[in-house]
């Protein structure tokens, strides 16, 4: 019998942890995440439609010389974000198969242009951004591919 009771307070802290840690920290945790970052903690995602087709956080397979492409590497493979002069070299690509102006493509990829360090860093653009706004504001010329789904 003494033996039980000198196990007794290590097992009532062991469960106590379980519960504490396992259980209501990350019900917690989640709770908090979802009210005060809604969009991350639903994994960032781009909405079409009114259905998610993807997240600006991973790359979603643009391979159609209408779209915007990534960088081909094994590191970048699902980075969305690509370098501002990457971008830049892909509009005559987009503007031929397209017919969308240079110019506007330019434009464009300007009002997406972010830095990795504020206003000090290196450019860059979210290319599943740029595309998702390609799709949105030229249904005409987009929505042949929609319908093949080819992306």
């Amino acid at each position: 019998m003494k033996g039980i009771r000198e196990l007794s307070p290590p097992l009532r802290l062991a469960l106590l942890s379980l519960v504490v840690c396992g259980l209501l920290f990350p019900v917690v945790m989640t709770g908090i995440g979802e009210v005060a970052f809604p969009s991350q903690s639903q994994g960032s995602q781009i909405y079409f439609e009114g259905r998610s087709v993807g997240s600006v956080l991973v790359y979603q397979n643009f391979s159609l010389p209408v779209f915007f492409h990534p960088l081909n590497s094994s590191v970048a493979g699902s980075d969305p974000d690509v370098p501002f002069s990457f971008a830049l070299k892909q509009v005559s690509r987009v503007h031929n198969a397209t017919g969308i102006p240079v110019s506007v493509l330019k434009q464009i990829l300007e009002k997406f242009k972010q830095y990795t360090l504020f206003f000090f860093g290196s450019a860059f653009v979210n290319v599943v951004e740029v595309n998702i706004y390609l799709v949105q504001n030229y249904p005409s010329i987009y929505s042949p591919y929609l319908k093949q789904g080819n992306g």
